[in-house]
């Protein structure tokens, strides 16, 4: 991605369309696309000259072995390519010098890294999904002879130190002479950076670049770890150094479900990405974000001196970034964390900045610089993903790409936009508190209630492999979580998605089952101070056996959402005892003759996704069962299903529901708080019975996508509404996590707004 020269027109790849994308930020909350140009291959960077002229390098390649690529030169307002100069090989990143007169391109050259490199691999068979070449074997066969997949040992001198062994053809940095504005007219020029680094010297993979005022290009040799300056006027590699390694202290480093931020790493080589030059000092300076690769993740982001010194790095910092804002993708925990991949400066109003992108957190975290070093200042929520980063200081603009896409849920590629103004941010709305230095680990929130001294107790659900208890303070900007409680004993295997204060001040959660259930849906009653399981308690029998009825009807039955359980829990007052009300997510189809009085399809009008759910409610004194219907809110257009995502009492004896769609972004359409009077729901809730909310202009208020997952509510004693959305975990999705204060529930709702009628 990149900006016109006056800030007002931006230019992003598409990978997929083979193309670029224009689109006009004069007016930054009224975006204008422009249109796309087709560029004849894979567009791996972009920047433009001017405010007309973009220059796209393309990956033309056909494999490994054989690369080309190619400068594409495009008038933006013709939308006209107007020149094309061949490059020689597979370009990744362009960088254009502040005075116009150079651009410097990366040709990374990539390896391809599902090759066998060292060992004996005589007699082992060669993968089918990959074509065969030299030393191309399976994962396992080739561990097993000795050799590593897609790895490069070899350093200088050593046996392996050929190009010819790794089967592709070298790296190397491409600089374009521009003389003035045809590109028939340019030059260009290759810069050797072989021999450089001390490992894999044969075989360097230039991954980024980025040139300052004294047209001094720094570029980064991931895979080599290691950093290239060159003088682009004389073509000329001025200075080069590794980059080192780094020891991380209190950082996750299992995937198993937990967020656990005791493991340590030695002397990781930090394989940067991005790289930026920090102008402005006594000299300039470069910050590199390391994201890893061949050895995994150093997990932060580093700044050097022009000699290589290096000046500072995050260590185990920003990783707790991620922790403590609910952004840390706990599923990427071997591999390499949070990710950092991009990164920009920017000097906005007199203070300099860096901005560090997340890839698998899908944040970008904003330091400002000073004599003491980088400071975070505050994170921002990404795009799926974030690839690319653009500081626009003379419009108080950054800029943001995403490459994940995800068009089943309405969520694309994107391009965000952030302003500096002078009032508080809106995001974060929730973060976490430090315990013994680290920070307390949380995610993907669901179920939330109101604890009597004004603070909230909420859940997470079963993406984590153990099931923990949240104090949140509420009162606070943003929302602090200040405790964190392990819910202990039981028979475990829970999913906690509700949970409710008893007036005895046991804890209630609900939890949900799985369409076998061989995870039951059950209520698990807590003893909040200690986190003991003091009691389980499971449906009906004959519920069950329903249940497994159905399920036994094989591929001929209609078992409608019973993957869709427990959801929500409140408390139904009942003299000196109480009961609870448990929200069912979706509907039940039941066909078998006994189980016809339990089915929420009876007429069989949707039976894969019955228009009605459930309210259980449950007597923990007697153990008795009983349930009422709920009328659920027609299904949109895009969604796949409507369901019920909690349920708590109000004050008054009334109850406010959250009932939504299955569908974020674009396809966001129903996304709703629901009030019911207790008396209108004795025999059932129906749509005239309901009083709605709608959260989506409080969700589309940052102008971002819109959250698919509002999952808890809390009504303090004040009647104040609280609403959390759960940011599932960050796996593969945005880390975002919305924490809504929308004021008094009786302001909320007006009695005369009723829920819509299904035709």
């Amino acid at each position: 991605m990149a900006t016109s020269r006056n800030g007002r027109t931006l230019v992003y790849t598409d990978g997929v369309l083979n193309a670029i994308g224009i689109v006009g930020i004069e007016d930054p909350e009224n975006r204008k696309p422009l249109g796309t140009v087709a560029v004849g291959g894979e567009p791996t960077s972009v920047t433009i000259l001017g405010n007309n002229l973009a220059l796209v390098a393309v990956n033309t390649s056909e494999s490994f072995t054989n690369t080309s690529g190619k400068l594409v030169v495009v008038r933006l307002k013709q939308k006209r390519i107007v020149g094309e100069i061949e490059l020689g090989g597979q370009p990744d990143s362009i960088s254009l010098s502040p005075n116009n007169r150079y651009a410097a391109i990366a040709i990374e050259e990539e390896r391809d890294e599902g090759l066998c490199v060292g060992g004996d691999k005589s007699g082992f068979p060669v993968p089918e999904d990959r074509p065969e070449t030299p030393g191309d074997i399976t994962d396992d066969a080739c561990e097993a002879a000795g050799g590593q997949v897609g790895i490069i040992p070899q350093t200088k001198g050593s046996p392996l130190d050929t190009n010819g062994t790794l089967n592709n053809p070298p790296g190397f940095l491409a600089i374009i002479d521009i003389h003035g504005h045809n590109p028939n007219n340019w030059d260009l020029r290759k810069v050797d950076l072989r021999g450089l680094s001390t490992l894999a010297p044969s075989d360097p993979e230039p991954e980024f670049v980025d040139i300052n005022r004294h047209n001094r290009a720094v570029v980064t040799l991931q895979e080599n770890n290691h950093m290239v300056v060159v003088d682009l006027p004389s073509g000329r590699v001025v200075r080069d150094f590794d980059l080192g390694t780094v020891d991380l202290r209190g950082v996750d480093t299992i995937e198993d479900g937990i967020i656990s931020m005791t493991g340590n790493l030695d002397a990781v080589p930090r394989e940067p990405d991005a790289v930026a030059w920090i102008p402005g000092w006594r000299y300039p300076l470069i910050a590199t974000a390391n994201e890893g690769d061949l050895f995994g993740g150093s997990r932060g982001f580093s700044v050097f001196g022009p000699g290589g010194r290096l000046l500072f790095d995050t260590a185990a910092q920003f990783e707790e970034i991620a922790v403590q804002h609910g952004h840390y993708p706990e599923d990427r925990s071997e591999n390499k964390g949070a990710e950092p991949e991009a990164i920009e400066f920017g000097r906005f109003k007199g203070r300099d900045y860096l901005f560090v992108g997340s890839e698998r957190g899908s944040f970008v975290a904003v330091y400002q610089l000073g004599p003491w070093g980088p400071r975070f200042a505050q994170i921002l929520p990404g795009p799926l993903a974030p690839e690319g980063l653009v500081a626009i200081p003379d419009r108080n603009l950054v800029v943001a790409t995403g490459e994940a896409d995800d068009p089943s849920f309405g969520v694309r590629s994107s391009i965000m936009i952030y302003a500096l103004v002078d009032t508080e941010p809106s995001y974060p709305q929730i973060v976490s508190d430090a315990v013994d230095g680290k920070p307390i680990p949380w995610s993907a929130l669901s179920g939330m209630d109101a604890l009597p001294d004004g603070d909230l107790v909420a859940v997470w659900d079963s993406f984590y492999a153990e099931s923990r208890l949240f104090r949140i303070d509420p009162s606070r900007t943003p929302a602090v979580i200040t405790e964190s409680r392990l819910i202990v004993g039981g028979s475990g295997d829970f999913d906690p998605e509700g949970v409710a204060l008893a007036p005895d001040r046991t804890l209630w959660v609900a939890s949900e089952g799985n369409r076998t259930d061989t995870r039951r849906n059950r209520l698990i009653q807590v003893e909040p101070l200690t986190g003991a399981v003091l009691g389980e308690f499971f449906l009906p029998a004959d519920i069950e056996a329903c249940r497994q009825a159905e399920r036994d009807l094989g591929e001929s039955g209609n078992i409608g959402s019973h993957n869709a359980g427990f959801e929500g829990i409140a408390i139904l007052p009942d003299g000196d005892a109480y009961e609870l009300l448990v929200a069912q997510q979706r509907g039940w189809d039941f066909t078998t003759e006994a189980c016809e009085p339990l089915d929420d399809d009876p007429d069989g009008s949707n039976p894969a996704e019955p228009f009605w759910t459930r309210i259980w409610i449950f007597d923990p004194i007697s153990g008795v069962w009983d349930h009422v219907p709920y009328d659920l809110a027609p299904i949109p257009a895009n969604a796949s299903w409507v369901g019920l995502s909690e349920i708590t009492r109000v004050g008054d004896g009334s109850y406010v529901a959250i009932e939504r769609d299955n569908r974020t972004g674009d396809f966001a359409a129903l996304k709703t708080l629901v009030r019911v009077d207790a008396a209108d729901a004795e025999d059932g809730v129906t749509a005239d019975e309901k009083r709605v909310y709608d959260l989506i202009p409080n969700l589309e208020a940052s102008r971002g996508w819109i959250s698919d997952k509002p999952e808890g509510t809390a009504i303090d004693k004040e009647g104040n509404v609280y609403v959390v959305t759960d940011n599932d975990g960050v796996d593969d999705w945005s880390g975002e996590t919305w924490f809504l204060k929308l004021g008094n529930v009786d302001g909320l709702f007006d009695k005369n707004s009723l829920a819509p009628v299904r035709k």
